[in-house]
């Protein structure tokens, strides 16, 4: 492991602010900016909570992209609204559909950069996979975005811009006049793509309560779930400020094997990370913690692992979801076999917590995050080269 492999974040993201003269993004927008907002180019101030309701209604419960289509708003009010604003969305460069229905996106925000996002359809639920940063700042040496360094972070407008890009090509928007349709293809939201959320934390925040809000999205916040490294000083933050479901990208028993796959725990290290997560359910009125654990063949899946790991949990509400390692071209690790996952598994099923295998998803596209970015470049370099720039 390199020593200077960065585990805190160690740039100053400035917000981003409209080209001289540019019209603002409505989208992402919580209803006191919006108001705001709407105030600020000549709004009465009487009115702006009735306007913002209106389009509020208009962009995120029917999806439109024109302010002409909002029709019980005044023409000239419409034509004000378009000249000072608009409703964007990232565009699609790649859209990929796997053999098992899964979506991947690969999407381009303002200055050019690129995101990804992933939509996997299940029999009970959709669930996309959205991104909170290009790139990340982490190093975590299994992870395919990890390998990128971090640009900057994604503004509240492109972290829902994401969930109305799926909507899109869903076509799951309402129609008028058509009979109410109760089908969510999108009812779950996980900040598992790319990025460390709680470094972006407060547009997460405010983009988490757009997608929340009832009279839009309408998306619970038991239906969206925040994935971290272990940002510790920002998890009770996350609790009392959006009190959404918490993942924990967990992956290794011991801080020796932890700080080389998830660097940031020679900043915080798992007794640090576990006395906070034991606050958590309380204070967010959260069922339990969810602890994401990557399957390394010969790394982290030994039987004393499992057994460390029932131990280092124990009194926290929680779930183990056990993930087998999706490999990228040159990746310095492989996935556990598959009879060393299922004897790992049963030794924490046995302990009484729940611990189901993730079941590998679109493969054929490589759908784990941050490889559809980058997989011409990084497809060109060795296994040791990749494994240099991972830090092993």
């Amino acid at each position: 492991m390199r020593v200077d492999a960065p585990i805190t974040q160690d740039v100053l993201t400035l917000p981003r602010k409209p080209a001289e003269g540019g019209k603002r993004n409505l989208v992402g927008m919580t209803r006191a900016q919006m108001a705001d907002a709407l105030i600020a180019f000549g709004t009465p101030e009487k009115q702006a909570k009735m306007r913002v309701g209106q389009i509020w209604q208009w962009i995120y419960h029917w999806g439109v992209q024109d302010f002409e289509v909002m029709t019980n708003l005044a023409k000239a009010y419409r034509a004000q609204l378009a000249e000072h604003f608009e409703i964007a969305r990232p565009e699609i460069v790649t859209r990929q559909v796997s053999e098992d229905g899964t979506r991947k996106y690969l999407l381009r925000i303002a200055g050019g950069h690129e995101v990804e996002a992933v939509y996997i359809p299940e029999e009970s639920r959709g669930t996309l996979c959205i991104s909170s940063q290009v790139g990340c700042t982490l190093t975590c040496s299994f992870c395919h975005t990890g390998t990128q360094k971090l640009v900057r972070n994604l503004t509240a407008a492109e972290i829902v811009g994401q969930v109305l890009v799926a909507r899109d090509d869903l076509g799951e928007w309402p129609v008028p006049g058509a009979p109410k349709d109760e089908t969510r293809l999108v009812s779950n939201v996980v900040l598992m793509g790319m990025g460390e959320p709680l470094y972006n934390f407060d547009n997460v925040r405010d983009g988490m309560k757009v997608v929340m809000d009832g009279e839009g999205l309408s998306i619970s916040r038991r239906r969206i779930t925040l994935s971290t490294s272990g940002v510790v000083p920002e998890i009770a933050r996350t609790a009392s400020e959006i009190g959404c479901l918490l993942a924990i990208s967990f992956h290794a028993t011991t801080d020796e094997v932890r700080d080389k796959l998830v660097p940031i725990n020679k900043r915080w290290n798992i007794k640090a990370l576990l006395d906070v997560l034991r606050e958590y359910p309380r204070l967010s009125n959260s069922e339990r913690i969810t602890f994401e654990y990557v399957m390394l063949k010969d790394v982290n899946d030994s039987d004393a692992d499992a057994r460390r790991l029932v131990k280092l949990i124990a009194g926290i509400p929680a779930k183990i979801n056990l993930i087998p390692f999706n490999e990228w071209p040159g990746a310095p690790y492989q996935r556990s076999d598959w009879a060393r996952i299922e004897a790992f598994s049963d030794i924490v099923h046995k302990a009484g917590y729940a611990s189901p295998i993730r079941t590998p998803r679109g493969e054929d596209i490589m759908a784990a995050c941050g490889q559809l970015k980058s997989a011409t470049e990084r497809g060109r370099l060795s296994r040791a080269e990749i494994a240099a720039q991972a830090g092993e």
